[in-house]
């Protein structure tokens, strides 16, 4: 990694309970742009805790969460989503009784800047749809503009909540296990708009995924977290013989 590149997204301490449960503990870590990093643990170790209090659902007990250097602690989470932060959720969420287009636009409004009478009165975004259909033919399917979002299988609307927050242009994208409930050509349409996202759009994602083939082969740094707290990070190779990881993660013991 270039010394100069400085993260775009840092964690310094942060830590988050609810009641006696411990959910994040000092966590520290960045996210670099351009860099796909996995975040993983067992059920429970507080992952998607970590994901709330990025995106501004959760406050922080302590620590601080910076966002291209500037403490975001009192920024609400519709201010973070305008800054740059994406997001995806385990299960997709959309206006379910809209149809595909309105959807989309959600995302492409929140990047441009409009707000909801310009786009309702017809103000468009520049290059929205050759965008999308560039997004569409990397995520392998298409669809009929006023269909109603439902109407899509369950995959392609996981993938569509990848697109949706691509078209938002984002600086950081957090995606929490985009390959649950796929199959094998879905995945592989996942880590290639992640991919793209990535090398093409120079953003930061952080990525939850239990899906280890994925992680080993598209996240280029790996932080490992359990009950709360940081217990491993590196690159794929480093974390996959770490000893912490192959016990507390991958659940066998070395002297098995």
């Amino acid at each position: 990694m270039d010394a100069l590149c400085k993260p775009i997204l840092r964690l310094d301490g942060v830590s988050k309970r609810f009641g006696g449960v411990v959910a994040a503990d000092s966590t520290t870590f960045s996210v670099f742009p351009g860099r796909v990093h996995g975040l993983i643990g067992p059920n429970g170790a507080g992952k998607s805790t970590l994901m709330n209090l990025i995106s501004g659902i959760y406050t922080p007990d302590s620590g601080t969460i910076y966002f291209d250097e500037r403490d975001i602690g009192k920024v609400p989470s519709h201010d973070r989503a305008r800054m740059g932060i994406g997001r995806t959720f385990q299960t997709p969420r959309f206006l379910q009784r809209s149809n595909i287009r309105d959807n989309l636009l959600l995302g492409a409004d929140l990047g441009s800047g409009y707000g909801y009478a310009a786009s309702y009165f017809g103000k468009k975004v520049t290059g929205f749809e050759a965008y999308l259909e560039r997004l569409l033919a990397i995520a392998g399917f298409s669809f009929a503009w006023e269909d109603d979002i439902s109407s899509l299988p369950y995959g392609q609307r996981k993938l569509l909540e990848i697109v949706r927050s691509l078209l938002s242009n984002p600086r950081v994208m957090l995606v929490d296990e985009p390959a649950a409930g796929l199959n094998n050509r879905e995945i592989e349409n996942a880590m290639a708009l992640l991919d793209f996202a990535a090398k093409e759009k120079n953003i930061g994602i952080l990525l939850i995924e239990h899906s280890m083939d994925m992680i080993m082969n598209i996240c280029k740094d790996i932080v490992v977290i359990n009950f709360g707290k940081v217990i491993a990070a590196g690159n794929p190779a480093e974390i996959q013989s770490n000893e912490d990881v192959i016990v507390a993660y991958l659940g066998r013991n070395l002297d098995a």
